[in-house]
């Protein structure tokens, strides 16, 4: 026979037909928005590096998460402004702390959300690093600590979930034993496991005013180049009782989302980072791409390497849009 017996294109013919023999469908309950948290009341500031993002203060970041739970969004991680910084971040565990304030004001707006809080110091040290410095470098074991301190906090607040970000040695060791031994067990650990020292943080560093005061945080967050070392990072969060492990950031690091899902096979996030997000934005605003198709590609992509949980920017916009039955 000149023609093979098989033809793919046949399932390719109509949209009914391609939507029947769809590998990979993104679910709204797949994506978890990240949502930025500043002082004030009524503010409501775009991030210029990221369109369509904003700077919220509690009252509206409550607002927010009620209109995200409506499309269908269950859950949010939350980054933080504080109202004061200093060499340590002591603002992240004061327990009437922006966060707090903010946890407490979502679950009053929307019960049903599920509310992440970020771990790490960046945002509240005014040197802009993850943790107590000397002579230039990060002081690990000093610093674990304050993060328990910080998790507790949280989890009296009334937080879902903890998510540590720092790439501390230790931290998911020492944040379990901490919870547990103040009576929250049953606080799940979702950890940046495999955090790289990237350059697609840029937009969120502006978001939450993190950029490092000197240096770079080369010496704590991990080398692009390197999977096999993600690898044992994952494997010891994983030892030590993380419940969920994450990959960021994302476009650059399928690779190490699709590996870290066969290895561990556990819930894997991975974080569609701002730096992605902009990128796209910018060129949408341009006319060079259609910025919807990306998305849902970046998505699917994300979902087919692996992920069970993505964080993104384009959370609200694809619960729309599949609102909308556009995605």
């Amino acid at each position: 026979m000149s023609f093979p017996l098989h033809r793919p294109r046949r399932l390719r013919r109509t949209p009914f037909l391609r939507d029947m023999v769809r590998e990979t469908q993104v679910e709204v309950a797949d994506l978890m928005a990240p949502l930025f948290v500043v002082p004030g009341e009524k503010v409501e500031r775009e991030v210029a590096s990221m369109p369509g993002q904003y700077q919220l203060s509690v009252d509206m970041v409550a607002k927010k998460a009620a209109r995200l739970g409506d499309l269908g969004i269950r859950s949010v991680i939350l980054f933080a402004i504080p109202e004061s910084k200093d060499e340590v971040g002591s603002a992240a565990w004061h327990p009437h702390g922006i966060i707090p304030q903010a946890i407490k004001a979502i679950k009053k707006a929307a019960p049903e959300m599920v509310v992440v809080t970020d771990l790490c110091f960046c945002e509240y040290t005014s040197h802009g690093h993850c943790g107590i410095m000397k002579d230039g470098q990060l002081q690990n074991d000093p610093t674990l600590p304050n993060l328990v301190k910080q998790a507790l906090v949280h989890a009296e607040s009334g937080a879902d979930m903890i998510a540590p970000s720092g790439m501390l040695d230790g931290m998911v060791a020492s944040l379990r034993h901490g919870l547990d031994e103040n009576g929250f067990s049953d606080m799940p650990i979702m950890s940046y496991a495999a955090k790289f020292a990237s350059a697609f943080y840029g937009p969120f560093r502006d978001a939450v005013q993190s950029a490092p005061e000197y240096g770079d945080r080369k010496g704590y967050q991990m080398d692009p180049a390197n999977i096999q070392e993600a690898l044992r990072e994952v494997a010891q969060d994983v030892e030590q009782g993380a419940d969920i492990v994450m990959v960021k950031p994302g476009l650059a690091f399928l690779d190490v989302l699709r590996a870290v899902k066969e290895r561990f096979e556990m819930p894997t996030a991975v974080y569609n980072v701002s730096g992605e997000y902009a990128m796209v934005k910018a060129a949408a605003q341009k006319g060079w791409i259609d910025e919807r198709r990306v998305m849902l590609e970046i998505l699917t992509g994300f979902k087919r390497a692996g992920a069970d949980i993505i964080l993104t920017y384009f959370a609200e916009a694809f619960a729309d849009l599949r609102n909308k039955g556009m995605a």
